[in-house]
């Protein structure tokens, strides 16, 4: 998904300020701090401390001027720096970052059903798997391991694992260390958006395997 390695949140927000995540992953973010606006001061902290290590950079000379001096002032303004309220007034149950990726919103979407009380709609984009999953509440997922970055943004809902609870707005950063079975919450169902930049693999006994599968 990037060059270094991403194991924890703060960690991926940094790659999003240094704008070196794909796509996909840009959007995820994006899209948790639309849900958890609190999280923004974290952005503007790691910014600030960017900011503080360019001006530590020796000056050097820039090499055609005049001709990079012109395409900055001919370039776009940058957009609008929208709060919270304004995002919210944007009708739309999914946040609009990833409307606007994938082109549906909650009431559109062409979800196949995969597993009994699981439904997912995926695509390919810059690379990564990106997926919307709706799981029914109580719904174990098979135990998996990952061979690359599984990054999960909850929409709506709960899941646990044995790493802990994630609720709306948080994000599981799972890497290939992390072999878990997410469980939706009771009492409604899990909605939640998803990048992979490569296959999971299925972990646990075969007959845990087979339940899971089943449901």
């Amino acid at each position: 998904m990037v060059h270094e390695h991403v194991d924890t949140v703060d960690v991926l927000m940094a790659h999003y300020v240094a704008g070196s995540l794909p796509q996909p992953a840009r959007v995820l973010v994006e899209s948790h701090l639309e849900l958890k606006p609190d999280q923004r001061l974290l952005v503007i902290d790691l910014e600030s401390l960017a900011g503080e290590a360019l001006e530590q950079i020796p000056e050097a000379a820039i090499d055609d001027r005049t001709r990079r001096l012109a395409a900055v002032f001919s370039s776009a303004p940058p957009a609008e720096n929208r709060t919270a309220t304004d995002l919210r007034m944007e009708k739309g149950f999914l946040p609009k970052a990833i409307r606007d990726l994938v082109g549906y919103d909650l009431d559109t979407v062409p979800w196949k059903t995969k597993l009994p009380g699981f439904k997912q709609y995926s695509t390919t984009i810059d690379g990564c798997e990106v997926s919307l999953m709706w799981i029914k509440a109580g719904r174990a997922l098979p135990a998996h391991a990952h061979k690359g970055m599984e990054l999960t943004l909850v929409l709506e809902g709960a899941f646990n694992d044995s790493r802990g609870r994630f609720g709306p707005g948080d994000i599981s950063v799972a890497d290939e260390s992390v072999d878990h079975r997410p469980i939706a919450e009771k009492g409604r169902p899990c909605i939640a958006f998803s990048v992979l930049d490569a296959p999971i693999k299925l972990t646990g006994s075969v007959r845990q395997i087979i339940g899971d599968l089943i449901g």
